[in-house]
């Protein structure tokens, strides 16, 4: 769903770009309470991981595929300020190397696949978790159930936008119809990809997911041969079976081996957002990416001649970048908050 230059006018482009920045700038406040040292270099491989997987496009239609949004999955593992962050990056990235969805865009498109996303989905997924028994099983069917939820949302935002700022006159109608019709099957894949996700980290390390924080389990005494619940114990949380650096390097190989070989097979039918406006027109004043003689643009390496290593490279060198920014942004934020913290906590040991 990467806008491109040229689909929303510039006051509207311009508006969401104010939008988007605010949102970022909250979220870079609310990620230092989400964030402690396990967690911000795994942010860093949540936002290569979501590069990764947005290069897989998969097949919903006749001439149409669809691709990972990432909000709902990133808000779910590492909270939904980071979530937001780890969009962001991965949409920076795309944007400035590989030409894909416009500069000028880039507030339209942060607010659609970072922000709608991840305040969709992050709502719905609390919203469930709170009523379903407390169980790895109801953390994986609410990411399912979010992630659903907000691709269509998103589909709706961008169709809020068209309708204030789109630059050819085309029913809004048909828009909202076709938009939230082609993602409504793109939402399915979100939701398989974000639950099997979830369900895998949630598996090894369930202390390294945000959205199951306090998933505990009640100590047990067997009483005539039965386990019943211990009288006035506290919940127990339950035990890791991998250190988070095995899981880190887990997800990173994954990474690369999606961008760099399992992308060749990705289906290369547009997506909903590119099919729907070719379909109603609303591509007519689309225009020419600003980078779109980067080295990497499309995806590809500039003068390597062979496809799939060239696409293999591209996708390598975009999960490198991308982790090594995301991480960047993350320990940066991570080291705010203990600077932040630190006056405090002198105040209190000085006091004692």
């Amino acid at each position: 769903m990467h806008v491109p230059d040229g689909f929303i006018n510039a006051p509207t482009s311009a508006a969401t770009g104010v939008i988007a920045a605010g949102a970022v700038a909250l979220s870079l406040r609310g990620a230092r309470r989400e964030l402690d040292e396990r967690t911000a270099p795994l942010a860093g491989l949540v936002a290569a991981f979501i590069f990764a997987v947005q290069m897989l496009n998969f097949p919903v239609a006749a001439g149409t595929s669809g691709h990972l949004l990432g909000g709902a999955l990133a808000a779910i593992l590492v909270g939904p300020y980071t979530g937001v962050l780890c969009v962001s990056v991965v949409l920076l990235m795309q944007g400035i190397l590989f030409a894909d969805g416009g500069l000028t865009a880039l507030g339209v498109n942060i607010t659609n696949m970072a922000i709608v996303t991840t305040v969709v989905a992050y709502a719905v997924f609390r919203g469930l978790v709170k009523v379903l028994p407390r169980t790895r099983r109801s953390v994986t069917v609410a990411s399912f159930t979010a992630a659903l939820l907000s691709v269509p949302a998103a589909a709706l935002a961008f169709t809020l936008m068209y309708a204030i700022g789109g630059t050819t006159d085309v029913s809004i109608g048909k828009v909202a119809t076709a938009m939230v019709g082609v993602h409504l099957l793109i939402g399915i894949g979100e939701a398989v990809i974000t639950a099997l996700t979830v369900g895998a980290v949630i598996a090894v390390r369930p202390d390294l997911v945000y959205g199951a924080r306090g998933l505990t389990r009640k100590l047990k005494l067997r009483v005539d041969g039965e386990l019943v619940d211990a009288p006035g114990a506290e919940p127990a949380p339950v035990a890791a079976r991998t250190s988070h650096r095995k899981v880190w390097a887990a997800g990173l190989v994954t990474s690369l081996v999606l961008a760099g070989f399992v992308s060749f097979y990705a289906s290369a039918d547009p997506d909903g957002l590119e099919k729907v406006a070719g379909d109603h027109g609303i591509d007519k004043k689309a225009e020419e990416h600003a980078v779109s003689d980067s080295p990497l643009a499309d995806y590809g390496v500039k003068d390597v001649d062979d496809a799939r290593l060239s696409g293999g490279l591209a996708g390598v060198i975009g999960v490198g970048v991308t982790v090594v920014a995301g991480t960047g942004v993350f320990w940066a934020v991570r080291r705010r908050r203990t600077a932040d913290a630190s006056p405090s906590e002198t105040t209190s040991v000085t006091s004692v």
